[in-house]
């Protein structure tokens, strides 16, 4: 037997043990996040299929409900108001061909009287309510509500400015503990830490493809982890609910994929024990609840807060108290 093999065999497989047991036990290496909520019921923009997505009839609706955590989408507007919108550009919402950093707060149009549910397609959703919002406005009639705050934007000057913006209204309410910094995009995440780096973060992309490759090679249980939630698709919405691609057959092969790499008992238990929350978004269905919980997930994201927090009620979950 070569000497790599009489000496590299039995290294492997101590360190693969070693991996293992850690992975298991992770709190012998690291002190875990101990968070002051517990999102077991987020509204995915504010409950957009009961209400109509980010206004505040939505978000009084989702507390209604008991809902732990609010996930919002962020705009500059032409006055330098944060404003609760998805989009950039205003022809989903209000048929209006604009973008909400060409037109100054109190200018922004009406929401359409009623609105497709992105991850409900064919569904529509209805409401009284159609005004656009600021974020101070919901900050100021939510205090104490969690909330993750997503930045959409792609132009560098407008990202800086929004960021700020958001930095400084979560300072003036006092709120640096439950309003979570939510970005796709790496490069954004790292304005958003400098802004206020009280605030706890989610996953980008790019990090979240790091975390699974340090789970595979069975290096993570050795490798800090700043992030503090993992705000994460489930992978059996893809092609169903959820169409990342044009192509259907892309879409399947994705599914496939996505599926065995990410729903990992042992990844979402490691992760869970080191205090990251895990969080699967968007669910809309009892079904997708409840393979979620069964994954270990901490809680889950879903335009139908009702629906979710009937599924926790009969479940025996009980919500938190703040």
């Amino acid at each position: 037997m070569s000497p790599l093999l009489y000496y590299g065999l039995p290294a492997l497989g101590g360190y693969a043990m070693l991996s293992i047991f850690f992975l298991r036990r992770p709190r012998l290496l690291h002190t875990p996040w101990v968070s002051v909520f517990h999102p077991r019921l987020g509204a995915h923009r504010g409950g957009s299929g009961e209400r109509l997505e980010n206004t505040m009839e939505a978000m009084e609706n989702a507390m209604a409900q008991r809902a732990d955590l609010l996930e919002l989408d962020c705009q500059l507007t032409r006055d330098g108001v944060v404003v609760v919108s998805h989009d950039e550009k205003l022809s989903r919402q209000s048929g209006l061909n604009r973008d909400v950093s060409s037109l100054n707060f109190e200018e922004l149009p009406l929401y359409k009287k009623e609105l497709e549910v992105y991850f409900s397609p064919g569904r529509f959703a209805h409401g009284s309510d159609r005004r656009m919002v600021s974020l101070e406005e919901v900050f100021q009639r939510f205090p104490r509500m969690p909330m993750a705050v997503e930045v959409k934007r792609d132009n560098e000057e407008l990202i800086r400015k929004v960021v700020l913006q958001i930095a400084a209204l979560v300072r003036h309410f006092n709120r640096d503990d439950i309003t979570i910094w939510a970005s796709e995009k790496s490069s954004v995440m790292k304005k958003c830490k400098a802004a206020n780096p009280e605030m706890p973060s989610s996953f980008t992309i790019n990090r979240g493809i790091w975390v699974l490759l340090l789970y595979y090679l069975g290096l993570l249980p050795f490798i800090p982890i700043p992030e503090k939630f993992l705000l994460c698709f489930l992978p059996t919405i893809i092609n169903r609910t959820y169409f990342p691609f044009s192509c259907p057959g892309l879409n399947q092969l994705a599914a496939v994929v996505c599926k065995w790499i990410i729903m990992r008992k042992s990844l979402i238990r490691h992760l869970e024990q080191r205090g990251v929350k895990v969080i699967f978004w968007c669910l809309n269905e009892e079904s997708d609840f409840e393979v979620a919980f069964n994954l270990g997930a901490s809680g889950v994201l879903t335009d139908y807060p009702t629906a979710l927090r009937h599924y926790l009620d009969n479940r025996g979950a009980a919500a938190p108290a703040f």
